[in-house]
């Protein structure tokens, strides 16, 4: 294990850029048509909206349906790409329970 020790002065400062940082982000997405970092939607959410299990997504991810960012382990989806696929997952379901 490394610690570092950084002077309080020099922490402000990072955190006073790393604040004008967000800001300016949040106002490029604001010009942007109010897209937010915040609204990304994880696998529990998707599942949730799209009602399917896990499996699914995990398939629609597999096979590029679905577009999402993984960090870490954890993986996020964009609203707007959920929600282009809810005709496919409909249009599937119709044609299973015809």
């Amino acid at each position: 294990m490394e610690i570092l020790i950084i002077q309080k002065e020099a922490f402000e400062e990072m955190a006073a850029k790393f604040s004008r940082f967000a800001e300016r982000v949040d106002a490029l997405l604001a010009k942007q048509g109010g897209k937010s970092l915040n609204r990304w939607m994880d696998n529990q959410e998707v599942c949730q909206q799209l009602n399917i299990s896990p499996r699914t997504l995990q398939t629609l991810r597999d096979n590029g349906t679905l577009a999402y960012s993984q960090i870490n382990h954890k993986v996020f989806y964009k609203p707007e790409d959920v929600l282009s696929i809810v005709k496919l997952i409909e249009g599937k379901r119709t044609v299973r329970t015809v």
